[in-house]
């Protein structure tokens, strides 16, 4: 059986991080005796994630540029030079057959250098706009597997494969688990769940809109799971006394929560949408404006365009949210309808599809590694017999 190595750089948040350790996954299935290696920033929580994960993780130090002029922005082009030089250092030990980069900081200097090496390169691209990191990259990679249509713009279109983005195999089957799923909730089945989602953190504006419409929701016969956020629970959980309302810091079991609902308020996170698309229940989507290039919102009108999401902006929810919520709930046919036209979009085989364009790259990687080898015999041999 074959022993490859394989090195995934990405990370900053989930978004990056959950991806790669999805696709070391499916590579460990296919080829248990290979070696694995992730690369991070030193400070980010990829530096917990990935061994919580089972897999070995290098740092660099390495941060993005701010916005903004900061004294953090003088000490960029020594990081830098330092994460390149350590990338070439852990790509001189480790000796990997394929490099894979989802996106962030660390995986920049490390496939720069990997792709200067002739070292296969895949990256994997969540959204719909991408960061400048994979842009960048996109110039010198091999492959680049993306979840959007359209990203011609920004990517050689030769290099480009539509294969979505990887997410948890247990979302898969949550059609199934419904009536189970209502019970694990104590939820009324009678009723319509909505289900609040703002992020691991949380979603400041988003908790102010649901606190604002528990009044609205109760008169709608509508109960709701409101995943708040850590920052926010102290601040909300008083409203757990309401019959009609559960309020969590966070929700671990995604999939039966997932299965409970009728409907869902979402931020438009890559993976958050891909993984609704797959759920294909009705959406109200509420992109996050604070995030770099407003990724989110063209995450949430690549979805809203086909007539398979709701997508209202933060600044219009006063004007819009109670009246296009309520006629959400109150028009079966629209329900059906949203849920359809995203089930429709999902990309279900993205995590195995991804999986087969590394293995396409390993044909090329082995003989480069050969003809590597061959020439470091040869330098050793003339050496010794000068």
């Amino acid at each position: 059986m074959a022993n490859y190595r394989f090195i995934l750089s990405g990370g900053g948040t989930g978004g990056h991080i959950y991806p790669a350790i999805a696709i070391a996954d499916e590579l460990k299935s296919r080829y248990p005796d290979s070696q694995f290696l992730f690369v991070g920033a030193s400070d980010r929580m990829e530096m917990e994630k990935v061994p919580q994960a089972g897999y070995a993780i290098e740092g660099l130090w390495i941060s993005g540029i701010q916005r903004k002029l900061t004294l953090r922005n003088l000490a960029f082009p020594f990081k830098l030079m330092s994460s390149l030089l350590r990338s070439r250092k852990i790509l001189k030990t480790f000796k990997p057959h394929v490099v894979i980069g989802t996106g962030g900081f660390a995986s920049g200097p490390l496939l720069q250098v990997a792709s200067s090496n002739n070292i296969p390169c895949l990256i994997q691209e969540q959204n719909s706009y991408p960061g400048i990191t994979n842009r960048l990259l996109g110039k010198k990679v091999d492959v680049i597997c993306v979840a959007y249509e359209g990203l011609e713009t920004y990517f050689p279109k030769s290099k480009i494969k539509i294969t979505g983005n990887p997410v948890r195999k247990d979302l898969l089957s949550v059609e199934d688990k419904h009536i189970k799923a209502k019970d694990a909730f104590s939820l009324i089945h009678s009723k319509y769940t909505l289900l609040v989602l703002g992020g691991s953190l949380g979603a400041r504006r988003i908790n102010e809109l649901i606190e604002q419409h528990l009044e609205l929701f109760e008169f709608l016969n509508v109960q709701v799971i409101w995943q708040c956020g850590k920052l926010y629970y102290d601040q909300y959980k008083h409203h757990n006394t309401l019959k009609h309302v559960q309020v969590n810091a966070f929700i671990n079991n995604m999939d039966m929560v997932y299965a409970a609902a009728d409907i869902i308020i979402s931020r438009a996170g890559a993976i958050s949408v891909s993984e609704l698309c797959i759920v294909g229940k009705p959406v109200v989507f509420i992109p996050s404006p604070n995030v770099a290039e407003d990724h989110q919102t063209k995450n949430a009108q690549a979805i809203s365009s086909k007539n398979a999401a709701l997508l209202i902006s933060e600044k219009d929810l006063d004007d819009h949210f109670e009246h296009e919520f309520s006629e959400l709930v109150t028009n079966e046919e629209k329900q059906k309808t949203l849920s359809a036209n995203i089930k429709a979009l999902a990309l279900v085989n993205a995590t195995k599809d991804i999986v087969d364009e590394v293995e396409k790259l390993l044909a090329r990687s082995s003989s480069h590694q050969e003809s590597a080898a061959v020439s470091e015999t040869k330098q050793t041999t003339m050496s010794k017999n000068p």
